[in-house]
């Protein structure tokens, strides 16, 4: 359990901060005591667990024998309003109104408006230059995809950064001294509500003179009428908003970033990948958007991206607490401790995929073992914008490689965290137009 109270936080932290948390801190003591070991993190007694079958236990088992736990630095800044930290009917209630936005009809709806986002931007940012930086580049792109597809909301010029502001607190300590992450992520955050207080009061007003409901299909109209009917409160409108805005943008950036090396350093499924899209665009006028059917054509390159975001999840894992006592694996949990599960214990598990430090997104064309490819979490606090994350990725890759010659400048960037992975140096790449005639050849 470590030293008293701080237990082994330090050498969690250490472990996390090198981005080599499974390394470092979870591997060696798999290895000596196996998938299931005690520790104390943040003050905590915690349990962390690896495997498949853990997996399935906990996340199913949401609400009944857990609930979510996070820090409160993150709850703070996040919001207490939010899906992250409601249980229940509750937790059920406002992820359905999210939800609708995010099924089949509200995704016809996302795609067109998804591909005049990638269009215009790589229009407007990646024309005429010979560098890009690419994670930087679909960072501003996932955060106006977020406000302006899928809630309506106009990106006003400096709001990014005032969203990474708080960012950089949600795993600090919660302690307001001035200067500190924390403080300055908490001065975002208060920034962040007025400009979205504002927002939803003009919106109410929209709504309430034109006695129409939620015509448009953007969520935030959704939650304004939810809003107007009386069932959602205005801070709850507000805190979900911010916590869809982080759920989607950084780690959608980080799993597009993965993918593009991994392309860059995989060449033959390179090709194969080019020539899913190349038969995609071959029948179309050259500015036609893409539509959801051809996004279902887009099969290998959806194994692509899940084998790298398999190889680089772009959450760790996450925190529950025993909200009773549990028997797992002949062991007791007491009431009140944390566990902690974790993508890479079953992501780099042998178990689970063959050979798993290799790239092969053929292995995906298999059978996976449910809750062995976890990227997105699940049960009911399965990920509420893997549909949307999924699209973006498809559509950015899709106008990327059929539109641009592309290749990394640092091949082996390394990994940084702070607090979500990232590439270091941004993955800068050099980029050239393609030509109509060159179109179907490979990089």
């Amino acid at each position: 359990m470590g030293l008293p109270f701080i237990g082994e936080t330090m050498e969690f932290f250490n472990a996390h901060r090198r981005n080599q948390l499974f390394e470092v801190f979870v591997h060696p003591r798999i290895l000596k005591h196996g998938n299931i070991f005690k520790t104390r993190i943040m003050g905590s007694p915690t349990v962390v667990v690896n495997g498949a079958e853990a997996n399935k236990f906990l996340l199913s088992n949401e609400f009944k024998l857990v609930k979510s736990s996070w820090p409160s630095s993150s709850v703070q800044l996040m919001g207490s309003d939010s899906i992250m930290e409601k249980d229940g009917e509750r937790h059920r209630f406002l992820r359905g109104v999210i939800g609708t936005s995010l099924g089949y009809a509200g995704l016809e709806l996302l795609v067109p408006k998804l591909c005049n986002s990638v269009k215009l931007h790589l229009a407007t940012k990646w024309k005429g230059q010979e560098e890009i930086s690419l994670y930087r580049s679909t960072k501003v792109l996932s955060f106006s995809i977020v406000f302006e597809c899928l809630l309506g909301i106009k990106v006003e010029p400096g709001m990014l950064d005032i969203f990474e502001k708080v960012l950089e607190g949600v795993f600090s300590p919660a302690v307001m001294l001035p200067g500190s992450k924390f403080w300055r992520a908490k001065k975002a955050r208060v920034e962040i509500e007025k400009m979205l207080v504002k927002v939803v009061k003009e919106k109410r007003r929209e709504m309430e003179g034109s006695l129409q409901r939620e015509q448009d299909g953007m969520l935030l109209s959704k939650l304004v009428y939810g809003m107007i009917q009386g069932e959602i409160s205005e801070k709850e409108v507000i805190d979900n908003v911010v916590l869809l805005v982080f759920a989607a943008h950084d780690t959608t950036s980080f799993a597009v970033a993965m993918t593009f090396k991994m392309l860059a350093q995989h060449p033959d499924c390179y090709g194969k990948l080019l020539q899913e899209h190349v038969a995609i665009i071959s029948n179309k006028r050259w500015d036609e958007n893409v539509t959801l059917e051809d996004i279902k054509k887009m099969k290998y390159t959806w194994q692509v991206a899940r084998e790298s975001m398999r190889l680089f999840p772009p959450i760790f894992g996450s925190f529950r607490k025993a909200i009773t006592d549990i028997e797992y694996e002949g062991f007791i949990i007491p009431r009140g401790w944390k566990v902690l599960w974790t993508t890479y214990g079953t992501h780099y598990n042998e178990d689970y995929f063959k050979d798993p430090m290799s790239f092969n997104p053929g292995r995906f064309e298999e059978g996976i073992p449910q809750y062995a490819f976890v990227p997105f979490g699940g049960g009911p606090r399965v990920c509420a914008g893997y549909q949307l994350a999924k699209l973006n990725i498809l559509i950015f890759v899709h106008y990327v490689v059929t539109q641009y010659e592309w290749f990394l400048l640092h091949p082996d960037e390394p990994i940084a965290m702070d607090p979500l992975p990232f590439p270091s140096l941004g993955m800068p790449i050099r980029i050239s137009p393609k030509s109509t005639s060159n179109e179907t050849t490979t990089k």
